[in-house]
């Protein structure tokens, strides 16, 4: 049967790629950190990337459960567990003059969308106070970090890697650390899976509208992304229920159906509330990782 998938997820590109399990020993590590699934995936050769669909680099994604459910010791865990992941990423180890981008991708307009910049908007940014007073910011115990809103293409009529490669041109830092919404092929990871890559992010690829790569060649900086799936495509949806319940062909009259909905975007009811929990994961867990000190 015809694959109908749309995917952000790394480990879901691994899923469906023809690996041989030799391979996929070369490239994956399964583990349990801190009562989480953690699966990581090394991509350092180029067939294997070709093969995902993906650029060379380190993938780590983390099964969590449903985000919203979490709190309290789960959360805190959860937390520390994303913020060592994301110092292990750094280009050096953080301390008082190490340097971070944060960028909000997506549309904050959208609920689906707004994990970004509703995550950046809840970051302590430092760097004013590095430049105004470095003995008040030496007290704050962080990295220096900044803080961009990108918007999106039709809001600002420039695309978004313009936007951050021109703030880093400026700000300089050692490391952009960029925060989006991600599509998933399978429901069951919908606000459930956290994602972090060291090979950047193509905004919107996973619904198809693939805006160019932000990445160290196109912005001169190492950079971190960091996501958890918000959307699925309706296409993909239908194609889920379909595998799941054993059927192998599909007549011509439903894939007409399944092609013309591609730019049919599912999200959860409780969106909101999902997004406003994501948002509050991710910003925590940044926070931490640009602390000073031991995690």
């Amino acid at each position: 049967m015809e694959n109908y998938t749309r995917t952000d997820l790394a480990c879901e590109r691994m899923d469906s790629a023809a690996l041989e399990a030799g391979e996929l020993e070369k490239i994956c590590r399964r583990e349990n950190t801190d009562g989480f699934e953690v699966m990581r995936l090394s991509v350092k050769e180029q067939a294997h990337g070709t093969l995902l669909g993906k650029p060379l680099g380190t993938y780590v994604t983390v099964e969590c459960g449903a985000i919203v459910d979490l709190c309290g010791e789960a959360w805190e865990r959860l937390v520390r567990l994303l913020a060592r992941e994301i110092r292990a990423m750094c280009p050096g180890e953080p301390n008082g003059d190490f340097s971070v981008l944060v960028a909000g991708l997506g549309n904050e307009e959208i609920t689906a969308d707004a994990i970004g910049p509703r995550a950046a908007r809840r970051l302590t940014a430092t760097r004013h106070l590095r430049q105004l007073d470095r003995e008040l910011y030496d007290t704050v115990g962080r990295c220096e970090i900044s803080v961009l809103f990108t918007g999106v293409l039709g809001q600002t009529g420039m695309e978004t890697v313009e936007l951050v490669r021109g703030a880093a041109e400026n700000v300089r830092p050692d490391l952009v650390l960029a925060i989006d919404a991600l599509a998933t092929r399978s429901s069951e990871r919908l606000a459930a899976t956290v994602q972090l890559c060291d090979s950047g992010i193509e905004p919107g690829s996973g619904i198809g509208n693939e805006r160019k790569g932000i990445n160290a060649e196109t912005v001169g900086v190492p950079v971190i992304a960091l996501g958890v799936p918000t959307v699925i495509d309706s296409s993909t949806l239908v194609f889920e229920a379909l595998s799941r319940s054993g059927v192998e062909e599909i007549g011509a009259e439903l894939k007409a159906v399944l092609e013309n909905g591609r730019n049919f975007f599912v999200t959860p009811k409780e969106c909101d509330r999902i997004t406003d929990r994501v948002a509050s994961l991710l910003a925590e867990s940044v926070d931490l990782a640009f602390c000073l000190g031991e995690l």
